[in-house]
């Protein structure tokens, strides 16, 4: 079966969005690229720090409510939509539910095919990402560097502390059918 999606997760700052950039550069048919950091920020203001929304805890937690779900899951099936359609998809997202934020996908994607793949860095190396970026909350990418892949299934894993972006996207894209 073709491969008609390719689901990256990994924790903050551990390099999904720069593995996502060197995909689209390595892959040769055109893929699309959607992000859950793009996703948070088309969610109205008031919505990211609400307890039905998405609240950031000063401590790198984050918590989500029932309002983040509801889209969430619009989202999700307005990307595997496209995807049917016949667009070739590259998604970046960070499963704070491990297992079952990977079961919420599998659920929409149906027969879609779909390759899982993790992205680890370690944490603190992560957490130093995190400092130099400036632009996330100090603590998410120790928190979320190990739960975002408890129970999560890959068919690729990619390790992000020592080796570039364009590394990983080749080895992912060799995985590709």
């Amino acid at each position: 079966m073709t491969t008609q999606m390719i689901i990256l997760n990994g924790g903050s700052s551990s390099g999904k969005s720069g593995i996502v950039r060197c995909l689209q550069a390595v892959l040769p048919e055109p893929w699309l690229a959607f992000g859950v950091d793009s996703f948070v920020d088309a969610m109205p203001a008031r919505m990211r720090a609400s307890d039905s929304g998405i609240e950031f805890a000063a401590d790198g937690r984050v918590s989500v409510g029932a309002d983040f779900r509801a889209l969430e899951a619009a989202w999700t099936e307005g990307i595997v939509a496209m995807a049917r359609a016949g667009a070739r998809i590259v998604v970046d997202d960070v499963f704070l539910g491990g297992a079952a934020s990977q079961e919420r996908w599998q659920k929409a994607l149906g027969e879609v095919a779909a390759l899982w793949v993790a992205v680890r860095c370690e944490s603190a190396v992560a957490a130093d990402r995190e400092v130099a970026r400036g632009d996330r909350v100090q603590g998410m990418a120790a928190l979320q560097a190990d739960v975002v892949h408890r129970g999560v299934r890959y068919d690729v894993e990619v390790d992000t502390t020592h080796a570039e972006s364009i590394a990983c996207a080749r080895t992912i894209a060799a995985h590709v059918s």
